[in-house]
Parts: C-alpha cells; sequence; structure tokens
C-alpha cells in the first residue's frame, strides 16, 4: 500500500498549525512576539489572579489556567493574536455550575472545577474533529450581547461586598447593602478606601490617561503602554500599602498563603458520574467560550487579512481546556482585551502565547510571597473595571431600531439571566433564537410579480408603478426555502390566491429565492400540482437553482407537474402570456401601493 507523503503532510499541517508557522519563523518575528508576551502578561497576571476568585478557586489557581493552556493552544491555535486564559464570563458560569455539585472552599470543590475544563476541552475537540462550529451560529448576537451583558451586572454586584469591605455573611447582596446602611459600622473602612480609591484609579487611566498623555506629546504607542500598566501599578501600590501598614491585621482581607512552584499535573474526573453531574453546564460553557473567542479572533483575523478556521479554533480551545484540567486550573477562552492588546503590540504568531506562558511560569514561582499580601478588594476592582466594558447597549439600541423581535429576545434573555442565573438564561436566549427563526421563516414574504413594461424584469406589484400583469397567468415569487415550518402556509396562499383569481389558468412559482426544498415542503408541492389540476390550473416552476433542480429530478413532482419548468420568470411569461386570445384584452396595470 502506498502512502501519499504529501496528504500526511497536509493532514499534519490541518491539525497542528505550528507546522505551517514554525518553518518560517525569524528573529525579527521573535522580538515582535516577545515584546506583545510581555505587555500580555503584565496584563494577564493580575486578571488571572482575580478571575481565579471569581470561579471560586485560590488565586494562585489563575496562574495555572495561564500556564498550559497557552503553550498547548500554540500548538494547536490559528489565530496570530488570541490570548487563551482566564474569562471574566467563563469563570463565572464555572463557579455556577461547581457550585450545584459542592460547596464553595468545600475540598469537593476544586475536583469540580477541574472535571469542567476536562469535559469542556474534550466537547469542543470532538465539536471541531467533527467539523461542527457552525453550531455556534445559533446564537444570534443579540442574544450573546444580552447574556454577557447580565453577566458583567452579575460579576460585578458579586465582587461589590470584597470591594467595599462588607461583612461576609451569609445572604444575598441585597440582604448585605441593607445591613451596610442599617449599620455601616460593620463595614472595615480602609478595605472600603483602598477598593473604591484602585477602581477609580483603573477606570480613570482606562478613559482618559491615554487622551490626557496625547496632549502633552506623548506619542500613541507609549500612551497606550502606560494605560495597559495602570492596572499593575495600581495593584503594587495597593500591596505596598496593605502589606506596609499592616492593614490584614486590621481586617483587610489578603490572598493569603500561596504555594510557590509551577502546578503538578492531575488527573480529572471522567467517570459517567460525572458527565451526568457536570455535562450540560460543560457544553454551555464550551459554546461560550467558544463563539465569544471565535467573534474575537476573527476581528483581529480580518484586519490582517488572516484566515480562520472556526473547526481548528475548536480544537485549539479543547486542546487548551483539556491542559487546563491536566493542570489543575478552571476552563479557560480566548480574552477580548488580551487579544486585543496582543493584537495591538504587534504579535506575529501564536508563539506570542507560548512566551506569555514563560512569563507567568516565572511569576508562578518568584511572586508567590508578594501575591500573599495582595488585597482582594484591589482584585475586585480589577474584575469590576474590566467586565464593566462588556455592558453592550449599543447593540440593543440597534437591535430595537432594526428589528423589534431581536431587541425581545436580548432582553428576555438579559433579564433571565439576571433572574434565574447564566445556564437557564443562555438556555432561554438560544431557544428564542430558534423560535424566531421559526416564526419568521414559517411566514415568509410572497409577492406577486409583473413585468415591467419592455424589459425582461419583474416586481412586485404592489411596489413597483405600471407593471404588466396577466389575469389568466399568475406568477408567485416566495422569498425562503421551502421547509416543514412553511410548507403548510404555501398551500394556504396558493389556495387563497386561486379563489382570489376565478380567471386563473397559470401559475408561476419564482423560485429564485429558493435554497432548499424539504421533504415536507416536496410533499405539499405534490399536494398543490394534484390541487391545481383538479381545478383546471396548470403548476410551472421557473428559474429553479441546479442544486434545487438536482434533488427534484429524483423525485415524481416533475413527472406529474401540470406545467412546465422554466429558465427564466420571463420565458415563463414569454410562453403564457396572451396565449390564444389578444394580449392588450387581458392586460392591467397596477399601481404602487408602497414604495420601491
Amino acid at each position: 500500500m502506498r502512502i501519499d507523503g504529501q496528504a500526511i503532510r497536509q493532514w499534519g499541517r490541518q491539525l497542528f498549525p505550528i507546522a505551517s508557522w514554525l518553518p518560517r519563523y525569524r528573529v525579527h518575528t521573535l522580538g515582535h512576539d516577545t515584546l506583545a508576551a510581555l505587555i500580555v502578561t503584565l496584563m494577564l497576571i493580575p486578571q488571572a489572579l482575580a478571575y481565579a476568585l471569581l470561579a471560586g478557586v485560590p488565586a494562585v489557581i489563575g496562574l495555572y489556567a495561564s500556564l498550559l493552556p497557552l503553550v498547548v493552544y500554540t500548538l494547536f491555535g490559528s489565530s496570530t493574536t488570541l490570548s487563551v486564559g482566564p474569562m471574566a464570563v467563563v469563570s463565572l458560569m464555572t463557579a455556577t455550575a461547581a457550585a450545584q455539585v459542592a460547596g464553595p472552599g468545600s475540598n469537593a470543590y476544586l475536583p469540580v472545577v477541574i472535571s469542567l475544563a476536562a469535559l469542556s476541552g474534550i466537547i469542543l475537540t470532538v465539536m471541531g474533529l467533527c467539523r461542527l462550529g457552525f453550531l455556534a451560529n445559533f446564537l444570534s448576537h443579540p442574544v450573546i450581547a444580552g447574556f454577557i451583558s447580565a453577566s458583567a451586572l452579575i460579576i460585578a454586584s458579586s465582587q461589590l461586598p470584597s470591594l467595599l469591605g462588607l461583612p461576609d455573611a451569609d445572604g444575598s447582596l441585597a440582604r448585605r447593602l441593607m445591613a451596610l446602611i442599617s449599620h455601616p459600622d460593620t463595614v472595615n473602612l480602609p478595605t472600603l478606601v483602598l477598593g473604591i480609591s484602585a477602581a477609580l484609579v483603573m477606570w480613570l487611566g482606562k478613559h482618559y490617561l491615554a487622551h490626557g498623555l496625547s496632549r502633552l506629546g506623548c506619542s500613541p504607542g507609549l500612551a497606550r503602554f502606560v494605560v495597559r500598566m495602570v492596572p499593575i501599578m495600581t495593584i503594587a501600590v495597593v500591596t505596598a500599602i496593605t502589606w506596609g501598614g499592616g492593614l490584614a491585621s486590621d481586617g483587610v482581607q489578603v490572598v493569603g498563603s500561596v504555594t510557590s512552584g509551577l502546578p503538578s499535573l492531575v488527573w480529572p474526573d471522567m467517570s459517567s458520574g460525572r458527565w451526568q453531574q457536570l455535562g450540560v453546564s460543560a457544553l454551555l460553557i464550551s459554546v461560550v467560550g467558544f463563539v465569544e473567542s471565535m467573534s474575537v479572533a476573527q476581528a483581529l483575523a480580518t484586519r490582517r487579512r488572516e484566515r480562520l478556521d472556526p473547526n481548528q479554533e475548536l480544537v485549539g480551545l479543547g486542546m487548551a481546556n483539556m491542559g487546563a484540567a491536566v493542570c489543575g486550573s478552571f476552563p479557560v477562552a480566548g480574552s477580548l482585551s488580551r487579544s486585543a492588546v496582543n493584537h495591538d503590540a504587534g504579535a506575529a504568531t501564536p508563539a506570542a502565547g507560548l512566551f506569555a506562558a514563560g512569563g507567568v511560569a516565572l511569576a508562578s514561582v518568584t511572586l508567590t510571597p508578594v501575591i500573599a499580601h495582595l488585597p482582594t478588594t484591589v482584585l475586585a476592582a480589577v474584575i469590576i473595571v474590566s467586565v464593566m466594558s462588556l455592558l453592550d447597549w449599543a447593540t440593543l439600541v440597534r437591535a430595537w431600531r432594526y428589528s423589534r423581535g431581536d431587541a425581545a429576545a436580548m432582553l428576555a434573555t438579559f433579564f433571565m439571566t439576571l433572574w434565574q442565573g447564566v445556564e437557564t438564561g443562555l438556555i432561554t436566549g438560544a431557544a428564542l433564537s430558534l423560535m424566531l427563526y421559526l416564526y419568521r421563516t414559517s411566514r415568509p414574504h410572497c409577492a406577486i410579480l409583473g413585468r415591467v413594461p419592455g424589459t425582461e424584469h419583474f416586481r412586485n406589484i404592489d411596489r413597483f408603478d405600471e407593471v404588466e400583469t396577466d389575469q389568466e397567468v399568475l406568477i408567485l415569487r416566495i422569498d425562503e426555502s421551502l421547509y416543514f415550518a412553511n410548507a403548510r402556509f404555501l398551500e394556504e396562499t396558493i389556495d387563497t390566491l386561486c379563489v382570489r383569481f376565478p380567471g386563473l389558468r397559470h401559475l408561476v412559482l419564482a423560485c429564485q429565492a429558493i435554497n432548499l426544498i424539504d421533504a415536507s415542503a416536496l410533499d405539499s408541492l405534490e399536494e398543490i400540482n394534484a390541487r391545481l389540476k383538479d381545478a383546471g390550473i396548470a403548476f410551472h416552476l421557473a428559474e429553479v437553482k441546479g442544486p434545487v433542480m438536482d434533488r427534484l429530478r429524483d423525485t415524481q413532482l416533475l413527472s406529474a407537474l401540470g406545467g412546465q419548468v422554466h429558465l427564466s420568470v420571463y420565458h415563463a411569461w414569454d410562453e403564457l402570456h396572451g396565449a390564444g386570445r389578444e394580449p392588450r384584452d387581458s392586460l392591467v396595470s397596477v399601481h404602487a401601493q408602497t414604495g420601491w
């Protein structure tokens, strides 16, 4: 048996995209990737620590989630700029799912989180190998925007107790805030001052510092670099104040003792019981992580005129999540903020992620004594300032102006997520998206066509002036593919038209917009043809697309058709209009009722 070496190499480059760019790696590329990795690492360390707490695990686990996943994605990912690692919404979903199985802080909690990462990795990888990347398209953009916006509010509200120094008592945030109003003396004042100050500094730096530096004459590149350094500089200052002032003894919560060194490799629980407990949650985490990662990666790839393979991205993210599980951390995804920084900093290849992982590894070995004195209030400030940019009211405004149905789906997803949680909200949004699609396509737009005088063009008689029609020839255009949801609607529409035009002899179905006819629609077309035959009306098809005609040739419809299949609407009109009589006797003019 002969082995095709070229085919094997091509398969290897598809499965391992690193094989495509590594042989062309040069020294100047190394410089670009190293600089980008340095900047991303400075952003990644505080975000990783903060998002680990958001996921309900020790802060150092966030560093572990930024090691092996980045290395693995370098091997399997196709995006040159996507920065994989801890992500706010995925961390929130992880905490929500794991809390249903084990109590946060218990010995059983971290193994559950690790299993979530492994299950998400398996799901994503299998989807990629089966080329199921298109499934993510069932989540519409308004639904995702509503889900992400609600998740941002949930994340921010969950961090307010740590930010403000509210008592760590049982109960909801509302109850804690009521306790604050009733007993303001229970608030830890140093925590309140540090948290509010840190959040204010980072917010001002994010929104106004670059403009101020530009007015002072700084170059745009330097201004962006300084802005990106604001969070880590704020964390360093607040940590120094807490450590030097001994504020931990005054009630300021700190991260505490952190194990130094690299993570130990573990094997997650992959039993059938785990699948039953966490399968649905892992699927939702996988889909949300992929959709967000792919939207970011695609936007950045478009700027560079690069091509992304969604199925390969599924494999890359899946393997990254399995890497996260092996090193004992939580699910990961592509980060919007870090990916944008990675792109702007000039990352040329996925190796920038590999170098960033090296920087995080260095921090895991050397900075753990400092991390132990890091106040949780400043990490809460990092989370709140980061997630506030996820609030997407602009999408709601655009959707409301363009499509009230999409806007309603976005609002329903938003409020359901706030009310019932992230999983219920996301499932509700996906269901609403499908229901809206089915509703819209179940009653598609139909138009009776008339000929523009002196041309071969045909237009909707309700939208065009002075079009020619024939009382015995009716041309009907349906602006949707035919499938089970609208097959009955087409039957009812044609029945109504037959009653409306008693002198009808020919009915032509213009098929320009029909890309698919499923089995249910085929049955309906055969039924329509039979009814029209009984009524003495010939049923014709016009402008049937090639792929649709290929499938119809294997059916009984064409042989039983009362009329013919015409190359174009004009050919049908030319053959049928005025046949056997004076054409002008049946010529009418229909004036427009609406604009073009």
